[in-house]
């Protein structure tokens, strides 16, 4: 059976509460008995020796003992549960408690031993005798001998304080578990409303509502960091169902764009509008290949991106392929009058190589595709302990701040500077950052506005 947090709560607060206050009543009980006790027999003695020394006083030279008064004085001891017998010097009994009353020294020694009894079943105590000599001018002159239940007993208002101290115990016990009920009541609705609202909003989101958010406001510091990741969870799945959505137009658009133009030169060719000549198949053809090479790059992509993505790695000079990737670029950097530069060493890194030379020729096509004629570019490895960085640095159009956050999805262009008359499919960065990362690498964009482009990558010299 599962219990909700608040019952919990509440049940851990009673069996706390139960265990401490029984723990307390134990060690009170013993602890309290215990010099209660010590109490008791203390007092005892002091009773006795009172009365011993009340009976000394009622001796007088050449009167005797005062028989009247040692009457009084044992009656008093008698109610004090101490049983009185007085002797001369010669033996004999002046006054016996037993011999005056009988009945009552009975009574009272059998109310005794229930008193003990019923405090503590097992109990193996008696009747117990002890006799003091009495003196008048440091000469003895009789003996007190003074009987009681020992080796200690409790009286009717012992027993009743010791009962009084257990009924506290247990009516502070009761109290406390009340108040844990109401503070694991309290703790738990406290606990508990702000996580069903989470939980509340965690089902829409579940459903597809990726707007909803949790508005709740705790003071448990665990609580507002799930509030806040619950939120933050959202509002990434809503940014990825807004750019799934976006992703889905784009690719109908990109797709439609080359559909509609090769449907309209078919249209006009079989309508007789446009001769069938070689120019016109052309123009088709380019579509047609522009259509594939669309597919292949989403091919590639999902390639890439996939986590079953095996990487052929190998030892290689990365400054050796950057150079050779820059002798196949050549003609083109020419052909545009874009100056490039290499900077870098001998630089060994055991990686995918065709992977990387992708992602190399990636970044030099783009460097090339927007700079301007007369422009510049140039490229610098950099070696250090554990990895290598990779930079790539144009001075063309560049990239405006609004745009540099995005330039990564598929897709997306720069509305001003990299549009659709620069040909490609938006495809190419978001390929190459699935490669670095694939390689444990990270890639990074600095640019301005018409100031220029830089991309530096990191990679590690030993991929896992």
């Amino acid at each position: 059976m599962k219990f909700g947090l608040k019952a919990k709560l509440s049940l851990s607060n009673i069996i706390l509460v139960t265990i401490c206050v029984a723990l307390i009543s134990i060690f009170a009980n013993i602890f309290l008995e215990e010099h209660f006790i010590e109490y008791i027999m203390q007092n005892q003695e002091h009773k006795i020796e009172h009365v011993v020394s009340l009976i000394q006083d009622q001796y007088e030279e050449n009167i005797g003992w005062n028989q009247k008064s040692i009457t009084k004085t044992g009656i008093n001891a008698l109610e004090q549960g101490l049983i009185v017998k007085v002797k001369d010097d010669k033996d004999n009994i002046i006054w016996d408690a037993v011999s005056y009353d009988p009945v009552q020294c009975e009574n009272i020694l059998s109310h005794m031993s229930e008193n003990m009894n019923s405090r503590y079943p097992k109990w193996q105590g008696g009747y117990v005798e002890k006799q003091y000599p009495v003196y008048f001018e440091q000469e003895q002159v009789g003996i007190v001998e003074i009987g009681y239940y020992g080796p200690f007993y409790y009286t009717d208002n012992d027993l009743h304080f010791i009962r009084k101290i257990n009924r506290m115990l247990i009516s502070i016990g009761t109290l406390s578990l009340i108040f844990a009920l109401f503070v694991g009541n309290y703790m738990g609705n406290r606990l508990i409303t702000p996580i069903l609202r989470v939980i509340r909003t965690a089902q829409m989101i579940a459903k597809g509502y990726f707007g909803d958010r949790s508005r709740e406001k705790s003071n448990t510091k665990e609580i507002n960091e799930l509030i806040r990741v619950i939120n933050d969870l959202a509002e990434t799945l809503e940014n990825q169902d807004r750019l799934r959505k976006k992703i889905t137009a784009d690719v109908a658009h990109e797709l439609r764009t080359p559909l509609a133009t090769l449907q309209s030169h078919m249209d006009a060719m079989i309508e007789g509008i446009w001769d069938i000549n070689v120019e016109r198949l052309k123009s088709c053809n380019e579509e047609i290949s522009r259509l594939i090479n669309m597919v292949g790059d989403l091919q590639e992509l999902a390639k890439v991106e996939g986590e079953n993505l095996i990487l052929n790695k190998v030892e290689f000079d990365i400054s050796e392929l950057v150079q050779k990737m820059i002798m196949n670029f050549d003609k083109q950097f020419k052909n545009k009058q874009v100056e490039i530069e290499f900077f870098g060493d001998k630089t060994m890194v055991v990686a995918d190589k065709d992977k990387i030379s992708q992602v190399i020729i990636n970044l030099m096509s783009n460097a090339l595709k927007y700079t301007q004629t007369g422009g510049m570019a140039a490229i610098w490895i950099h070696n250090n302990d554990e990895i290598i960085s990779l930079r790539i640095k144009d001075s063309g159009i560049g990239i405006s701040k609004e745009d540099l956050p995005h330039i990564f999805e598929r897709f997306y262009r720069a509305e001003k500077s990299r549009n659709r008359l620069t040909g490609g499919s938006g495809i190419g960065l978001a390929i190459v950052k699935a490669i670095v990362e694939a390689h444990k690498g990270t890639i990074m964009v600095r640019s301005n506005l018409n100031q220029g482009t830089e991309f530096v990558i990191t990679l590690p010299k030993q991929v896992n």
